[in-house]
């Protein structure tokens, strides 16, 4: 016998796992229908019961799917035992029990016996189900779990069997009656096997002649469970409508015209990718419905706090200013003053510390009622991230137990834990929670009543109401806000949509092929008349917001920094410090390290700088902030100690003679007239702010040390918000509406690649287009009108604009700040909310950089410096090679090899001057001193730039140097002159007009910031005191507008000397340790491959050779050999990691590898693998191995093992050979010998095969460039280089030739059936990706062949215009030539002109060139040009001409002029100029030109033109 059943229940339960004696787990039969069949599908009998619900109700999430209401089951049902007595009746009467995913409705009816303690045995019997893995194979539906089929519904079965669609009623005798008949179908397709059903195998085919046409449905009639339902609750309403009548008295009514609405249930753009509302606009909002108060409640955290108050704060200021001007003037008042509520909606799960299984929880709204309140919730918030975090951030609520102090509490939208109980438990669970919420906050827990249209909604809503009234809880009305205006709903649709990687097509709903969405556009910010028309029926839902906003007090997050408690030694403790907190002890300290530092530093302390150090000291202990000295000066000196390089100091810190002397900095303030108040102003206290450099591998050492100094709950890493920029809003939307990617990356690349300040997108598609005009360049604003265009078209991109607009900005992920940590007293959770972080141990803080001092935390910045780590590998290399310790900090600073370095402009890999600009600055100002390197890098940069030239003339004494007063030359001198550093204008403002320290300070700060108001007051205060000093007014007024002109660009000394001085130490090392700098320079930019090929050009300017990469020389790192030559680092080479590289040079130690099999013998094969082998012999690590070249490593003997495979093979072999016959039993040396493989004898690869290969696996080439060989037709004949081809609108019309190596060629057939192909051309460091179609295809076709050398001539055309848009598409490319590289000279050069200088024409050059052009007989007509020149300088005439090698320079440089693109830089002063030119045509001479005659011509140095 079988017995099919089904059940309907009130809903799902919370674990599938738990047992059958979990009552609370498993959820409430409420229907219950069976059939019993015989072992032929004979019909025994059939019933169906619904079942009184006793003691609980039915959910409407539940009812929504079956139609069961509480009513109707009240009405028509019967009680439980009886229903149970029944089915334990079937179920002795059969031997299976069957159904549809029957496991769960086994459970609910176990868990009903349980529940009513009777007896069965239904759990012990066995089971057959439709719905199983065998079902799930035959159907063969996609979409299941771990890449299997998908289990199937009754109705996908239904279909495959019978070919007819049965609608699932989610009625349990509809279902029964269907999974009946597929269950008899299963049988008699033997889909079930005998061993299952335990039957004979003569049973199938007796049940398939029983059953011989299609199985039928038995035909009973079905009830329809919804319209019943909502008859009962039709006639069950008229009846309540007539006993009552409730009406709202006038009273009533007027209170609420008068109450004020505020909404307490915001998400603003902190929420994550859920909420489109920016703080500034949620305040705007507010102001704007003069609302009192308004609550930020974001999702889990609190990122948002800080700004959100000051925001409110800041709009009160306005207003109270704006309100008392009206008052004075006799208006009403028009602004409104609005309170800031910090609030949280937090995800409460049962456990949040247990990760075993999915909970996100319910959503609760807490608001804070004051200070105590808000960090309670920051707390808990903390808690949340970094305990609670599984999915969502979590907490739970023994945690709301612990801080639910100072706490008003929301009961949350539908997700929040009364309304979700309402609507999926039921209501008794739902009243449970509700008691605990109120016994534990009182009369500060509320009800939330939402009203966004919703059926769902609406039933809660009921319920609540009738709750509230029952437990005397008080309502309160919300909506729950996602976005300002209504409009903005499909926005913040499109944003929800990028969060899940939805496109918004996809239809919103719960499970697969679904995706979450709100279900309207009611989650927008109302008016408050909106809001109290909605809840005119329930005025006191309004009335009560009064009531919490008054609960909560306003407060302000500002605060002054708390510093860390910094342990001093015993006998500087004060007692008095202990009662009053003060600081007397650290101060003593920090006086006795200054002047025990100040003693090692000057030998002898002279007045003048005991002075300046008390003068500091006394600053700071007025500042009351000593600790942050002490502090910083603690871990720079375990830096030091740690063998981490410190840099010389950064910003204004550098000002201070105390951090000198405490070894906080290196560079000594007084000698460089650096000041301290432009650190720390002695009349304004503020928190100094020191940043340190580290080199880059060692600042991860020194936060370690911070870490374990303080412990880990004091220190954080600080938050970054990734915003959504404008190009990113523009792809996210395109990619959720669906539009193609190449009309989404055309939209994205009208945008400037630099966005003005204060414009963004909405700013362009609302301004007018004078003003869009004035802030763009003119071809960015040609982009962004044809932006506006289709931003008012109608089309889907047009959309894709509009939209993008509003979500420009919006946060898209956060990350953490590279370099700031923060320190606190005292556990930091005390402080702000923290977060964690994937990549870093630390926490985080929820408030970013911008905010985190304002918020009282003490910041600092650990910086890594590259430079640094490359100065402290050159003096590693500099000890490994010639056994010299160095100390950069004590390098001489008058050093002329240095300063001749700088002279001659060779500051390629130079920190801070390596651009081609500073080189020529350089060139022309040949510094000599120090402060001119210091005044250089405060001038080279926008703005200050244009003063260079006067600096130049003056320090050459090309423009006499003038000082406005004569008072001035003590500051103006060392920089001629010319003001060029803040610190100036400050000196002077203390000299000329006797200004404080502090007012000095104030006067600078104004001046960068143009604070008009302030200079005007400080200008005449200038004006008179500097007058009663005896100045002229005149010159007086000159000085302080020069000043203001210029203050703007002014730079900060300090700054400037501690960089100038890292500057000098490159420099030094450069110009006397070449190689090993070099070398340096190359290992700290091997993870940027193009930088290696630039500096490698630079080594070979230097005429340093840069070896390849060499298994008996190199390291992980670049390194210097015996014969000064660079060797490249292992390190640089794909695919070999620092494990493989760490074994070759350990085992090298005991004498260089011979060969390949001694190498694959001696070093340890688990770390170097094959890869690694294979890459080291492509980049040329086994060159040195003579017998053996690159090919022969990669041939096989057609067994399709490489020679290369058979040396590993056989070294590990050997390895394991050695290592057995250690413990052989007499102990005696291995007798075996393994023979070494065969070397398989090949071809050497070509030069260019080699190259390539080796751009494979490094990505430069390394041991040389195949376009070397055809560098003068590259030079002569290709007129533009590829980089110039990214921008095409430059080029329109014009003809352009280029040359190079064709790579990665792909011949495509086009829908048409033509051919066409995609190739790139690779030029000596650039590459462009071009595209050749029809004629041009097939006309140059047999060009595209990998790695060949190609010359192209080609014209730009304007793009071809879209018939239906009318729009232009991006200019094309047409190809008018192509001609392999070799052919090029041969086919162009026509003639060779000779030029010379009249002094160079002398007998062996002549002589000379007649040899070279008899050898290179052919029909290219020669030209000479001869000239004689004259330097011209504008001051010093008498400049003699016989200086031959600098004329060749000057002219070599000229004749290549049209060639080379040259970078713009101001004109040279000195020129040289033709007097007169000889030019001689040879009538009898006739060459061929070729490389190798232009080689020689080269090598003679004879300048040489073509054509």
């Amino acid at each position: 016998m079988y017995l099919i059943f089904d059940t309907e229940t009130t809903g799902l339960p919370r674990s599938w796992s738990a047992p059958i004696t979990d009552t609370d787990n498993w959820p409430r039969c409420i229907q219950i229908a069976w059939q019993l069949h015989d072992e032929m599908g004979n019909l025994i009998e059939h019933q169906d019961y619904l079942v009184k619900p006793e003691g609980f109700n039915i959910p409407y999430d539940a009812e929504r799917i079956h139609g069961i209401s509480t009513e109707l089951a009240m009405e028509q049902g019967i009680l439980l035992s009886e229903v149970l007595e029944k089915f334990n009746i079937a179920l002795s009467k059969t031997k299976f029990i069957v159904g549809q995913n029957v496991g769960f409705d086994v459970n609910i009816m176990g868990c009903e016996f349980h529940r009513m303690n009777i007896g069965s045995d239904m759990t012990k019997m066995p089971v057959l189900d439709t719905c199983t893995e065998i079902t799930a194979n035959l159907l063969k539906l996609p979409g299941g779990r771990g890449g299997r089929f998908k289990l199937p519904t009754l109705t996908e079965l239904h279909q495959y069997l019978f070919n007819q669609p049965f609608a699932e009623a989610h009625n349990a005798t509809a279902d029964v009656e269907a999974t009946t008949r597929c269950f008899l179908e299963l049988i008699k397709r033997e889909v079930f096997t005998k061993e299952e059903l335990d039957v004979t195998p003569e049973y199938f085919r007796s049940f398939r002649e029983k059953n011989l046409g299609e199985i039928q449905l038995i035909g009973l009639k079905h009830i329809n469970l919804k319209q019943a339902s909502d008859e009962i609750r039709a006639r069950l309403k008229k009846i309540e409508q007539e006993e009552v009548q409730t009406t709202i008295s006038e009273e009533v009514k007027s209170d609420l015209k008068d109450a004020a609405f505020a909404h307490l249930h915001n998400h603003t753009q902190f929420s994550v990718l859920q909420s489109t509302i920016a703080i500034n606009d949620l305040v705007k909002a507010s102001a704007k419905f003069k609302m009192p108060a308004v609550a930020m409640t974001d999702t889990g955290n609190m990122m948002g706090a800080f700004h959100f108050v000051s925001a409110v704060l800041n709009h009160n200021k306005t207003a109270e200013s704006k309100n008392k001007e009206l008052v004075e003037n006799g208006e009403e008042p028009t602004e409104t003053v609005i309170k800031p509520i910090v609030g949280c909606e937090f995800n409460i799960c049962d456990d949040h510390k247990d990760k075993t299984k999915k909970d996100n929880g319910y959503q609760v709204v807490l608001l804070a009622k004051n200070k105590k309140g808000y960090h309670n919730l920051a707390k808990m918030s903390s808690i949340a991230y970094t305990d609670g975090f599984y999915y969502v951030p979590r907490i739970d609520r023994k945690i709301v137990e612990q801080y639910k102090e100072d706490i008003i509490v929301l009961s949350g939208n539908l997700y929040g834990e009364i309304p979700s109980k309402i609507l999926n438990v039921g209501e008794s669970q739902a009243e449970e929670a509700l008691i605990w919420w109120k016994d534990q906050f009182g009369f500060d827990f509320y009800l939330e009543l939402m009203r966004h249209k919703q059926e769902d909604e609406n039933r809660v809503n009921q319920t609540l109401i009738a709750f509230a009234k029952k437990h005397n809880v008080k309502l309160i009305a919300t909506n729950n806000t996602y976005y300002v205006n209504k409009e903005d709903a499909n926005a913040h649709d499109i944003l929800l949509c990028v969060k899940d990687g939805e496109k918004q097509a996809t239809p919103i709903g719960r499970g697969r092929g679904y995706r979450y969405g709100l279900p309207n556009q009611e989650y927008y910010f109302k008016s408050g008349d909106e809001m109290k028309q909605l809840f005119a029926d329930l005025p006191e839902a309004i009335i009560n917001i009064q009531e919490i906003i008054d609960k909560t007090e306003p407060y302000s997050l500002y605060r002054d920094v708390l510093l860390p408690k910094f342990k001093i030694p015993d006998e500087f403790e004060v007692e008095e410090d202990k009662l009053d907190g003060g600081v007397r002890g650290e101060n003593a300290y920090l006086k006795h390290l200054t002047m025990e530092g100040a003693k090692k530093r000057y030998g002898e302390i002279t007045p003048d700088i005991q002075e300046r150090l008390d003068f500091e000291l006394l600053t700071i202990s007025n500042s009351g902030y000593p600790g942050y000295f002490l502090i910083v000066q603690d871990f720079i000196a375990e830096a030091r100690k740690m063998d981490v390089s410190v840099g010389p100091g950064r910003g204004s810190a550098a000002g201070s003679a105390v951090a000198y002397c405490l070894g906080i900095t290196n560079i000594d303030p007084i000698k460089y007239d650096l000041l301290f108040e432009r650190f720390l102003n002695p009349d304004r206290v503020s928190m100094p702010d020191i940043d340190i450099d580290f080199d880059d591998e060692g600042r991860g050492r020194v936060m370690d040390y911070v870490i374990n100094k303080y412990g880990s709950n004091q220190v954080a890493q600080i938050i970054t918000y990734g915003k959504m920029a404008t190009k990113s809003a523009i792809r996210d939307t395109a990619r959720v509406l669906d539009l193609p990617l190449f009309e989404a990356d055309r939209i994205a690349k009208l945008i400037p690649g630099m966005m003005p300040s204060k414009w963004n997108l909405a700013r362009f598609l609302a301004e007018d287009e004078s003003e869009v005009k004035k802030a763009l360049r003119s071809e960015e604003f040609d982009r962004v009108k044809e932006l506006i265009e289709i931003a008012n078209s109608e089309d889907l991109a047009g959309e894709t604009i509009q939209q993008a607009k509003v979500l420009e900005g919006s946060m898209r992920n956060t990350g953490i700040h590279a370099c700031g940590v923060i320190i606190t007293p005292d556990d930091i959770t005390n402080f702000v909310p923290v977060t964690t972080a994937k990549d870093s141990d630390l926490y985080v803080t929820q408030f970013d950089n911008s905010v985190a001092e304002s918020a009282g935390l003490l910041k600092m910045d650990f910086l890594g410096l590259k430079t640094l780590t490359l100065i402290k590998d050159t003096v590693k290399l500099v000890k490994y090679r010639l056994g010299i310790d160095l100390n950069p900090d004590e390098f001489p600073i008058d050093d002329t090899k240095t300063y001749e370095l700088f002279q001659r402009g060779e500051t390629v890999g130079v920190f801070q001057y390596e651009s081609p600009g500073m080189q020529k600055y350089m060139k022309d100002l040949k510094p000599t001193v120090f402060a001119d390197l210091i005044a250089m890098n405060a001038l080279y940069r926008p703005g200050p730039l244009e003063y260079i030239p006067s600096f130049v003339r003056r320090k050459n004494g090309e423009e006499p140097i003038t000082y406005d007063l004569d008072a001035c030359e003590e500051y103006l001198g060392e920089t001629y002159g010319i003001t060029v550093y803040q610190e100036q204008v400050m000196l002077l403002s203390q000299k000329l007009a006797n200004f404080s320290k502090g007012d000095a300070d104030v006067l600078r700060k104004a001046m960068g910031k143009k604070q008009k108001d302030v200079l005007d007051k400080m200008k005449s205060k200038f004006i008179d005191q500097a007058k009663a000093n005896g100045h002229d007014e005149q010159k007086l007024d000159k000085i302080w507008t020069d000043w203001e002109a210029f203050a703007s660009y002014a730079f900060n000394k300090s700054h400037s000397t501690c960089y100038a001085w890292i500057a000098y130490q490159t420099a030094y090392l450069k110009a006397h340790y070449p190689a090993e700098y070099m070398a340096a320079v190359l290992s700290n930019n091997m993870n940027d491959i193009k930088q290696v090929s630039f500096f490698m050009e630079e080594c070979k300017r230097m005429g340093l050779a840069v070896l390849g990469p060499d298994v008996n020389e190199s390291y992980y790192k670049f390194t210097v050999n015996e014969n000064y030559a660079v060797r490249f680092g292992m390190g640089a080479i794909k695919g070999v990691g620092a494990g493989a590289v760490q074994t070759i040079v350990e085992n090298r130690k005991d004498g260089n590898y011979k060969s390949i099999f001694d190498l694959a013998k001696r070093i340890d094969l688990r770390a170097a693998n094959k890869k690694a082998f294979e890459n080291l012999a492509l980049a040329g690590g086994f060159d040195g191995f003579s017998e053996t070249h690159r090919a022969q490593y990669f041939h096989h003997d057609g067994d399709g093992i490489t020679f290369l495979e058979k040396a590993i093979r056989y070294g590990s072999k050997f390895q394991e050979n050695e290592n057995s016959s250690q413990v052989s039993l007499f102990g005696d040396a291995s007798e075996v010998q393994i023979a070494e493989p065969q070397v398989p004898p090949c071809e050497e690869w070509s030069t260019m095969e080699k190259l390539a290969k080796e751009k494979e696996v490094v990505g430069i080439y390394i041991s040389g460039h195949p376009l070397d060989d055809y560098k003068f037709e590259m030079k002569y004949f290709c007129t533009a280089k590829l980089e110039s081809l990214k921008n095409l609108e430059q080029h329109l019309g014009k003809n352009l030739s280029f040359g190079g190596i064709v790579t990665n060629v792909q011949h495509r057939t086009a829908k048409n059936g033509k051919g066409w192909a995609t190739f790139v051309l690779e030029g000596y460091d650039e590459s462009y990706e071009f595209r050749i179609f029809d004629e041009e295809y097939l006309k140059y076709r047999h060009f595209l062949l990998q790695n060949q050398f190609v010359y192209f001539k080609i014209n730009v055309k304007e793009g071809w215009v879209n018939r239906e848009t009318g729009k232009k598409s991006d200019p094309r490319i047409q190809f008018l030539d192509a001609k392999m590289l070799a052919d090029v000279l041969p086919t162009f050069a026509k003639k060779l002109i000779l030029m010379f200088p009249i002094n160079d024409v002398k007998e062996q050059v002549i002589t000379e060139l007649n040899r070279i052009f008899s050898e290179n007989k052919g029909d290219n007509s020669v030209t000479f040009e001869v000239m004689e020149l004259e330097r011209i300088k504008k001051i010093m005439e008498d400049i003699p001409v016989s200086d031959p090698v600098d004329i060749e320079e000057e002219i070599s440089e000229d004749s290549n002029e049209e060639m080379e693109m040259n970078i713009e830089v101001p004109v040279e002063k000195e020129e040289i100029i033709v007097k007169t030119k000889l030019s001689m045509p040879s009538r009898k001479l006739k060459v061929k030109i070729s490389s190798e005659l232009l080689q020689e011509l080269e090598r003679m140095q004879v300048n040489f033109k073509l054509n």
